[in-house]
């Protein structure tokens, strides 16, 4: 991971400590199942737990031990055994690699999404108010990037927050098939250790046992995750993007909060820059660059391989922890964001009143013109506006195919704002519910 974008709440999951925790309990767990089936002797389970439970686990002496012996689990056990004693050759009854590994890692992906979640609830929140606060702010939607009819500022963020409910889920949903566990042994047949064993360190460590594990957990549950997360990056993007455009120069209907003593560019004084948005551009890029790799690593060989080990110990971290920073990140930009409602009716008069145009031709075939000579009569005086000649509705006015239906009257009614700001409570209500 980077640590410029990294919380340390967030890569402290990740960090050797508490790895070496979660094997730790993982095994004492196993060995107290294993004391209370009569596998192991219960003084033996009980001395790994006293000797073990404030012990800490020395990273620098584990990686000597590996060094030697080429296998981290093994390592972490002789490093037990020097810290627990006699009593540590009880650890690790009929259990395999993996089944500290996979059940640490469902462990370590879990928490990290405890944490997104918080992350996608600060984002909600900022969108929600900032929301109401420009329910009825008029602003020009945009097709292609270009000008198309009148919608509100508020509406636009509904629009986002509706998406992050959705990531949200997504992320619950992640959460949930992550979290399993297993203790199955060998090839997952539970032949050297009873499946009591497993259903007892799941509870322990808040998982559920995962059904049928062939030594490892199915890794399209690791790739489910890594999908999600990667979805709710480009929903960060998006926003990201829409924020980055409004910021330009030319529109500045709204932009990044800039900070008194910031700077925006070494060269430029007067440069203010929409850095923020675009670090979280990049970093959704990263974030999705897991999601294939995940992918990949659901075809093992047979009951295992170790080809979506390195791949994990990458992506695990990268992903999660810089997701949990770009969704705080977006959730300090959405929250401090400054809108300038001035500029978007001023970019919205710009082209005299051209995003009225659809409301025009609909009255003309209410008076009984066909909808094609309806379009291009209004039209040809639309184009009048674009090439800078005056305003639509003069241009209008004076169209005898448009003035022989339409009154001055009628039409001025037409370029009326309040006609698309009519179903704003409709929608805000689908969005937020009732009041």
């Amino acid at each position: 991971m980077i640590p410029r974008y990294a919380r340390p709440e967030a890569a402290a999951l990740w960090s050797p400590e508490t790895k070496y925790r979660i094997w730790f309990e993982i095994e004492a767990h196993a060995a107290t199942a294993m004391a209370e089936l009569g596998t192991i002797p219960k003084d033996a389970a009980e001395a790994i737990w006293a000797k073990g439970k404030d012990a800490r686990f020395d990273s620098d002496r584990i990686d000597e031990i590996e060094r030697e012996v080429k296998h981290d689990v093994i390592a972490f056990l002789t490093h037990v055994s020097e810290i627990v004693g006699p009593e540590a050759r009880f650890l690790h009854q009929g259990m395999t690699s993996s089944d500290v590994l996979d059940t640490c890692l469902a462990v370590q992906l879990q928490r990290s999404a405890d944490l997104l979640i918080e992350g996608c609830d600060k984002v909600l929140a900022a969108l929600k108010r900032r929301a109401f606060e420009h329910k009825l702010t008029p602003t020009v939607g945009r097709s292609h990037g270009i000008h198309a009819e009148p919608t509100t500022f508020g509406l636009k963020l509904a629009g986002h927050y509706a998406e992050f409910v959705r990531c949200r889920a997504r992320l619950v949903t992640a959460r949930e098939e992550i979290s399993t566990c297993a203790i199955s042994g060998a090839v997952g047949t539970f032949a050297q250790v009873d499946p009591r064993v497993e259903a007892y360190v799941a509870e322990k460590m808040g998982l559920t046992v995962e059904p049928v594990s062939t030594q490892v957990i199915p890794r399209d549950r690791h790739a489910a995750y890594f999908c999600a997360l990667a979805v709710v990056a480009s929903s960060i993007e998006r926003l990201a993007t829409e924020i980055r455009h409004l910021q330009r120069t030319e529109v500045l209907e709204a932009e990044e909060p800039f900070d008194p003593g910031q700077k925006g560019s070494s060269a430029m004084p007067h440069k203010r820059n929409p850095i923020l948005t675009e670090n979280l551009t990049g970093l959704a890029r990263l974030v999705r660059s897991a999601a294939v790799p995940a992918l990949e690593d659901v075809a093992l060989w047979h009951e295992r391989d170790i080809s979506h080990s390195s791949v994990e110990r990458g992506i695990g971290p990268d992903a999660t922890v810089h997701l949990d920073f770009a969704l705080r990140r977006l959730a300090g930009v959405v929250e401090r964001l400054v809108v300038y409602p001035a500029n978007m009716q001023a970019n919205m008069d710009r082209l005299g009143g051209l995003v009225n145009s659809q409301r025009v031709m609909l009255a003309l075939t209410q008076k009984g013109v066909a909808r094609e000579t309806a379009y291009a009569a209004v039209q040809r005086n639309a184009m009048k506006v674009w090439r800078g000649e005056g305003q639509f509705r003069d241009f209008l006015k004076s169209d005898p195919d448009v003035g022989d239906k339409l009154s001055d009257a009628e039409l001025e009614a037409l370029f009326d704002m309040a006609h698309h700001t009519k179903h704003v409570d409709t929608i805000f209500t689908r969005v937020f519910g009732e009041a």
